[in-house]
């Protein structure tokens, strides 16, 4: 995390704080808690303690922004990955507001808060109709449920870029009805989807993330697959069944190998997708 992202999608990570708790069924098997656990730090759950950093932490994204403005090129910034910035609690209103201040202080970054609590940002954001240019707001829509929940929340703030994350996959998701309003105006400007990684990731089906890439093709939104994860969907039975490495589902019509994320890869259809807004 910090400069230069492993996450396909960013060139940059900040956290604010580290910890969460968890809302929906994307947090199940939730990569930062793991992260943060790995570390020694027990930070998930309603009761549990934050972790906050120092002014060397916070400094960082000043020498990104000068770097960017440097060599004329903006760089993205995902914050808060191992934490969501809208999570309500007390103790962290002033380290949110250190957030407004420091957007404010970065206009070569571009800011991009990703958050499973839509329904918190208005009370949270200083902004009211006039969003600063260099924030991207984002909602995690891992199956329809939340899709509907969040992407109508999401899509009426007045975000630069509306951007939806579709990971880890766990079910099918239509955007189309928030691709576009009735002026033909777009309401989502970006579509990122992958599926789970780690020891108890959960496979995603290839005929999700086809579906999400095809709606985005014919409302041209910019479509980033981000990876398959730990489990590689395979076009037919495997002819050496391994129960320990393979998966079918129900209907024993699809097969996963268990690689990894970095063996399995993010090639759709022979392809990387690789799409942002410009």
């Amino acid at each position: 995390m910090g400069r230069n992202s492993t996450i396909e999608w960013t060139h940059h990570t900040f956290n604010p704080w580290w910890g969460c708790a968890k809302v929906s069924d994307a947090c199940l098997n939730c990569y930062a808690e793991a992260m943060a656990k790995r570390t020694g730090s027990l930070l998930w759950g309603t009761n549990s303690d934050r972790r906050f950093f120092g002014e060397k932490h916070w400094a960082e994204p000043l020498y990104w922004n000068k770097e960017a403005e440097r060599q004329r090129r903006h760089r993205r910034v995902f914050c808060a990955s191992m934490a969501d910035l809208f999570e309500d609690r007390a103790d962290l209103a002033s380290w949110r507001e250190r957030v407004w201040k420091l957007i404010q202080r970065t206009p070569w970054l571009r800011w991009l808060l990703l958050t499973k609590r839509p329904e918190n940002v208005k009370d949270m954001v200083p902004w009211e109709s006039v969003w600063p240019d260099n924030v991207w707001l984002g909602v995690t829509a891992e199956n329809q449920e939340m899709a509907n929940k969040r992407v109508t929340a999401l899509s009426e703030y007045p975000a630069v870029v509306r951007f939806v994350s579709c990971e880890p996959l766990l079910a099918p998701v239509d955007l189309s009805q928030w691709l576009y309003d009735r002026n033909r105006k777009k309401r989502i400007d970006w579509v990122i989807a992958g599926g789970e990684s780690g020891s108890r990731a959960r496979p995603v089906n290839p005929a999700w993330v086809r579906t999400l890439r095809d709606q985005c093709l014919i409302g041209k939104i910019p479509f980033h697959f981000k990876q398959w994860g730990t489990w590689l969907p395979l076009a037919r039975k495997p002819h050496n069944e391994n129960e320990a490495t393979i998966l079918r589902d129900e209907s024993g019509q699809l097969f996963w190998i268990k690689k990894g994320k970095k063996a399995a890869g993010r090639e759709l259809d022979r392809r990387i997708w690789d799409g942002v807004p410009a």
